[in-house]
């Protein structure tokens, strides 16, 4: 299977999931919770995304979304790989978390 979203209406509402690596419940701590949160709200407010729905489970995310400017490619490519990159940097500066090495 793909693992690349192809959107054919570039100005469409979408529903995509996807998870983290080997399923892992990242986001049960509240610091890796608020990463998600935050970059959902910086591309809210930011990059265009119109956000209709979502749901956070430990291990993967759900979007009902739309990008404004008939981008959503882009603005779920930007998402991700800025979101991944956070979450790593705070896994890797948590003193308190026990499970750093699993987890990276």
């Amino acid at each position: 299977m793909s693992r690349n979203y192809k959107f054919h209406n570039k100005s469409g509402l979408y529903f995509v999931s996807f998870a983290t690596v080997y399923w892992l419940d990242v986001f049960i701590r509240q610091a890796y919770f608020d990463v998600l949160a935050e970059n959902i709200n910086h591309c809210r407010a930011k990059k265009d995304m119109e956000l209709y729905a979502y749901c956070f489970m430990p291990s993967h995310v759900h979007l009902i979304f739309r990008s404004s400017v008939d981008e959503p490619d882009g603005l779920l490519r930007n998402f991700k790989n800025f979101t991944a990159k956070k979450m790593i940097e705070a896994i890797e500066t948590n003193p308190q978390e026990s499970r750093k090495e699993y987890l990276l």
